[in-house]
């Protein structure tokens, strides 16, 4: 079990241009309700990509914190968790150790990872560093999203207690190396394609690989301004 650190965020202007975003997360220190699309208070401007059921809430290891600060110096929005748009903030575990599909207790709630993050253009705004997606994506320090299994109240100081692992074998580093290093790595694809618990957004990118031979285009996700 392990102590996590809540957050939640309005959506405000990015630095830099006009765009809503609600990367911007804070701590809170009193109980949240936590509903099928995830925590009271919480935001999420642009509703075609961010939020929904399967992207309820945000997790991203405080671990990765100090090789950012390595890398890129002492930026502001890296001196405190909130940085990552994350909802949920721990220390000790990382995408090497979680899985899809691995499900936990949180208060009275019960949450089910269901796919990684992919990073967008909005990070290189926040942090002012214009390849920070890019950053993000090849370095595999991502994060990842739950789902909702079972709603309920969550307090800060609660724990994370792991409950079942429904495919251990697909850690999500495994799952960033088959979409993102090895990219054509066809047995690799039809195991993504096969993994019902995966989010059927990410299933469906193995799905077109396997039909067109080819890897999609990523400029527009990573270096886009719209």
């Amino acid at each position: 079990m392990r102590p996590i650190t809540l957050l939640t965020g309005r959506a405000a202007p990015l630095p830099g241009c006009d765009t809503l975003s609600g990367i911007c997360k804070t701590p809170v220190s009193h109980p949240l309700t936590l509903g099928p699309e995830g925590f009271e208070g919480d935001e999420q401007a642009d509703r075609r990509v961010h939020g929904g059921v399967e992207k309820a809430l945000h997790h991203y290891p405080l671990d990765h914190y100090s090789d950012w600060r390595a890398e890129l110096s002492d930026l502001q929005a890296l001196t405190a968790p909130g940085g990552f748009g994350e909802n949920i903030s721990t220390a000790g575990l990382t995408e090497a150790e979680v899985a899809v599909g691995d499900t936990f207790r949180l208060g009275d709630a019960l949450i089910q990872v269901s796919q990684g993050r992919q990073p967008c253009w909005k990070l290189n705004h926040r942090f002012g560093v214009p390849n920070m997606a890019r950053r993000v994506q090849q370095t595999g320090r991502t994060g990842w999203y739950y789902r909702v299994l079972e709603p309920g109240t969550v307090t800060p100081g609660d724990r994370l207690e792991l409950i079942d692992r429904l495919a251990p074998d697909w850690t999500l580093r495994r799952l960033w190396h088959a979409l993102y290093v090895d990219r054509m790595n066809l047995v690799e694809l039809e195991g993504i394609a096969a993994l019902d618990v995966l989010a059927e957004g990410w299933r469906k990118y193995a799905v077109r690989r396997l039909d067109s031979r080819r890897v999609e285009d990523w400029s527009a996700r990573l270096d886009g301004t719209a």
